[in-house]
C-alpha cells in the first residue's frame, strides 16, 4: 500500500560537483528535496524510485548511475552506470538508503503509467515512492525548449495537483502537451497517480522554481 511519496526534479545541477560555481543557485531546491526525502523515509518501510527513461523497465537495488555525460565523472552506486538520469539523481538524493528503481518510458500512455502505479501501490507493507520529474522546459527564451506561453499554465496545474495530493488531476495531464513542453515528469507523475488513486493523502508543495526556464517542483504526500 502506498504510504507516502516525495516528488523531486532531476536536473544534473542538483549535484554540487556538476553545478560547480553555480551550486548555490540551487541551494533552496536541494534543501526542499532533502526535506521531502526525509519525510518519505520516515513514513514507509520500502522505497521505490520512479523516473522517466528510454523504456519502461525495472532495475535492481544495486544499479548505479553516472553523470559523465554532464561533464563530471561522478558515479552514484557501485558498478556500471546503467540508470537513466532521473533514477541517478533519485539514487543520489537517497544516499545510502536502500531502494528499488523503476523507469517509465517518457512517451508511455497515461493508462500504462496508471497501471504501473496501481501495481506498485498494491504491494504489501508501507510503500514509499520517490517520484523524479521535471516540469516544462519552455518557461523562458533561454530555456531548453525556448519560450512557450503554455508552459507556465501547465506547471501551475501540476503544482496545484501536487499541493493538493490530487491524483485525478495528475492522471488527466495531456501526454501530447507535456511532450511539446518537454515536461519529463509527466509519465512518473501519472505513475504516482495510479499508486495513490485508492487512498487519501495530505499534500504539501515544498518548492516551485524555474531558475533556468525549467519547472522544478518538490512535494510531499503522506497518508493521514
Amino acid at each position: 500500500m502506498l504510504s507516502a511519496a516525495a516528488v523531486c526534479p532531476h536536473p544534473p545541477l542538483l549535484v554540487p560537483e556538476v553545478a560547480c560555481g553555480a551550486a548555490p543557485e540551487l541551494d533552496s531546491l536541494r534543501a526542499a528535496c532533502a526535506e521531502a526525502v526525509r519525510r518519505l523515509a520516515g513514513a514507509c518501510d520500502a522505497i521505490v524510485v520512479v523516473g522517466s527513461g528510454p523504456e519502461t523497465r525495472e532495475y535492481g537495488p544495486d544499479a548505479a548511475g553516472g553523470l559523465l555525460p554532464y561533464g563530471v565523472d561522478v558515479v552514484v552506486g557501485d558498478g556500471p552506470a546503467v540508470l537513466p538520469l532521473s533514477l541517478t539523481i533519485g539514487r543520489w538524493l537517497l544516499g545510502t538508503s536502500p531502494a528499488g528503481y523503476r523507469a517509465v518510458a517518457q512517451d508511455a500512455p497515461a493508462e500504462s503509467c496508471g497501471r504501473l502505479g496501481a501495481e506498485l501501490g498494491a504491494s504489501a507493507g508501507r510503500l514509499g515512492l520517490l517520484v523524479m520529474g521535471d516540469g516544462s522546459a519552455c518557461r523562458t527564451e533561454r530555456a531548453p525548449g525556448y519560450l512557450d506561453e503554455r508552459s507556465a499554465g501547465f506547471d501551475a496545474e501540476v503544482a496545484r495537483a501536487l499541493a493538493g495530493a490530487d491524483a485525478n488531476a495528475l492522471a488527466r495531464l495531456d501526454p501530447a502537451l507535456a511532450a511539446e513542453l518537454l515536461a519529463a515528469g509527466r509519465a512518473p507523475w501519472q505513475v504516482l497517480a495510479g499508486a495513490a488513486r485508492d487512498g487519501r493523502f495530505a499534500g504539501e508543495l515544498l518548492a516551485d522554481e524555474a531558475p533556468y526556464g525549467v519547472g522544478y517542483l518538490v512535494a510531499s504526500w503522506t497518508r493521514p
